[in-house]
């Protein structure tokens, strides 16, 4: 008589965010599913990839915005890069410059907070074997991206982004150009409409992704 098959080690899920009633919620919820075992919990960036780390999840379950210290992002890029651990980003936000930081840190899915528990059940499972897993408002999103031709940048605007790049402030873009620190705020502006972002980092980000940096 053939003996019965062994039963699959349970995910070992990390949580990371910088809430404590979140992380207590998303504890009791996958407590309820017995192949699912949250082995440990972060409230920071740095916590989380301490933790991952030391115990080598098979996925790290990571919101985006942390608080001081490094955010979801840049915590997702140390933890693929060491090979501690796969990571779903479990977040609130879904605008096109997290999505694209997040996967360009080396996430494997992209969940929204709103998302029904078996969802997110699902794509933990998914996130373990590797398979990618986006909230559908996040792969239309990235699908509508792809579609889209990239923005149309003028010369100085390329300029201007490629000092973005190298992590310098207005002042010292303005300098570097010979513009006044308005102009360089006008410019800005009009690269953060074009490339649908609000934030520096966003506006590099997307750049980055569509190529648009020399």
């Amino acid at each position: 008589m053939t003996p019965p098959a062994p039963e699959p080690a349970p995910v070992r899920v990390l949580l990371c965010d910088d809430h404590v009633v979140v992380r207590a919620g998303l504890l009791a919820l996958l407590g309820s599913e017995p192949d699912l075992d949250v082995v440990g919990e972060a409230g920071s960036g740095e916590e989380a990839v301490a933790l991952a780390a030391k115990l080598s999840p098979d996925v790290v379950l990571m919101d985006l915005q942390l608080g001081a210290g490094i955010d979801g992002v840049e915590a997702t890029r140390l933890i693929v890069g060491a090979g501690t651990g796969r990571v779903l980003v479990l977040t609130t936000y879904d605008t096109d410059a997290d999505i694209t930081r997040a996967i360009g840190a080396g996430a494997t899915g992209y969940l929204l907070k709103a998302e029904r528990p078996e969802e997110l059940f699902t794509a933990i499972r998914s996130a373990a074997l590797g398979r990618t897993t986006l909230s559908a408002p996040v792969a239309d999103r990235v699908m509508a991206r792809m579609r889209t031709p990239p923005p149309t940048l003028t010369d100085r605007e390329r300029d201007i982004l490629g000092q973005l790049s190298r992590g310098l402030g207005n002042r010292e873009i303005a300098r570097a150009l010979f513009i006044s620190e308005a102009t360089v705020k006008t410019h800005l502006g009009r690269i953060y409409d074009k490339l649908g972002v609000d934030t520096r980092a966003g506006a590099v980000a997307v750049a980055k992704e569509q190529r648009l940096l020399s």
